[in-house]
């Protein structure tokens, strides 16, 4: 399953991250409460309810979401793969059968804003590519607009948690520097 869009953010990260997870999340000030400062959200992070999109500002970046079942794994394409910049190692994501990604700012219990997926739990990679990243600040409506041959910005691979033990990504940082 893969679902795209434009996702954007103004509180300087995106993520990816389960509703379920939230659903105490009603309004800014509980939202504030919630994920106030690093150490709470790398809390969430190390739980699997929230898995940070973090390349360090604001802007407006188009992602695809691929989600794989234990029978076909999400991958990324041969083109893709041509233009990767770099790639994050694994963090664990526990989901209630929804995924949501949208800018910090959306985390809350009754999502409105953001990409939908149906997701199982699994675990959760991010790619980038290198030729978008100058044009990370186009405003979104110039995003949604894009050549339908256009690659995106990010790609995330959701697939089922692995076998034994894994050592997950538990940083804010997504990718390293």
């Amino acid at each position: 399953m893969e679902i795209g869009g434009v996702v954007a953010t103004d509180a300087g990260m995106a993520g990816l991250w389960s509703p379920a997870s939230f659903a105490h999340v009603v309004d800014y000030d509980t939202g504030e409460s919630a994920l106030p400062a690093d150490e709470d959200i790398a809390r969430h992070i190390a739980d699997g309810a929230f898995v940070p999109v973090n390349i360090g500002g604001d802007g407006a970046f188009q992602v695809v979401v691929r989600a794989g079942s234990s029978s076909t794994t999400a991958e990324l394409s041969q083109r893709e793969r041509r233009f990767l910049l770099t790639s994050s190692q694994p963090h664990l994501f526990v989901s209630a059968g929804v995924a949501l990604i949208s800018g910090i700012q959306h985390v809350q219990g009754a999502a409105g804003e953001g990409l939908r997926l149906p997701a199982a739990a699994g675990s959760l990679e991010r790619h980038r590519r290198p030729d978008r990243l100058g044009r990370r600040t186009r405003p979104a409506d110039q995003l949604r607009k894009s050549a339908p041959t256009a690659l995106p910005d990010l790609v995330l691979l959701i697939n089922p948690a692995l076998a034994g033990p894994t050592r997950y990504r538990t940083s804010l940082q997504t990718f390293e520097r």
